[in-house]
């Protein structure tokens, strides 16, 4: 039996009946969530961007508004993915024990993960959107490059939701997920050039965060919004998608033995 939490993912169609389903039970919700996950990070993007924005100078070699923009629409797109694969997943997998109903129907384990991945990504694709769209009414991006930030939101919300899925699969109740927004979120949020350059930081502090995703996500996403094609952009790519199929596995197979007991 041990050996079978190991397998390699089998995936199916039929993970997108179960997403239709997370859809249309979002629906009934969908105002209040969309407000929600938008009213945070517009709150930072406003709030420093103008109060901040006006007592400093360039940074970048933009304007402090335009600097913080690009990491904001990371900075949401990678809370509202966290937030749906730890809350949310929580929720389906033990406390309504929707997985157990859906495991009774011809449905594997690896159909329900993967589908849990996609729809918290989908979620964070509006949130990252939504951002980007009150940054082109702002005026702070007319480039018609700031589009590929649209796909770049979905790929971080993928990566954000299977390594998040990591944190559901381990946790024995809500309490838990305070240990990784705490310990990794929001480190990761000041670490990786959201607010400030990375290269303020000092030299130890800049390896790590060369190594956490959330800097190659938007180090892809400042130069697309100045209208310049990011330098080493498929290396940043290769890092997300790297972090996306492995935490996608490690938590299938923690989900596997947790599931299995």
């Amino acid at each position: 039996m041990a050996t079978h939490h190991f397998s390699p993912p089998r995936l199916s169609f039929r993970f997108f009946p179960i997403w239709r389903r997370h859809l249309l039970v979002w629906r009934k919700v969908a105002a209040t969530s969309i407000i929600g996950h938008i009213a945070d990070p517009m709150i930072y993007l406003l709030g420093l961007g103008y109060g901040l924005g006006s007592l400093l100078p360039e940074m970048g070699g933009t304007s402090y508004m335009v600097f913080l923009a690009a990491g904001t629409v990371c900075y949401s797109t990678m809370n509202s993915a966290s937030f749906e694969a730890l809350y949310s997943g929580f929720s389906r997998m033990h406390e309504q024990r929707t997985w157990e109903a859906i495991m009774n129907t011809p449905v594997t384990l690896d159909d329900i993960v993967f589908a849990e991945m996609l729809w918290a990504a989908s979620k964070s694709l509006l949130s990252g959107v939504t951002v980007l769209a009150v940054i082109w009414l702002l005026g702070l991006s007319h480039s018609l490059l700031s589009l590929w930030l649209i796909p770049l939101a979905l790929l971080v919300g993928l990566c954000f939701a299977a390594l998040g899925l990591i944190m559901t699969a381990l946790a024995p109740s809500y309490d838990f997920f305070m240990y990784y927004f705490t310990l990794v979120i929001t480190p990761m949020m000041l670490l990786c050039g959201v607010f400030f350059p990375v290269t303020q930081l000092p030299p130890l502090w800049q390896n790590v965060s060369a190594m956490l995703p959330l800097t190659h996500a938007v180090d892809i996403a400042r130069p697309l919004l100045m209208g310049v094609s990011p330098p080493a952009a498929l290396s940043h790519v290769a890092v997300l998608l790297g972090y996306t199929l492995c935490g996608f596995y490690v938590s299938l197979v923690l989900f596997r033995r947790r599931l299995s007991k």
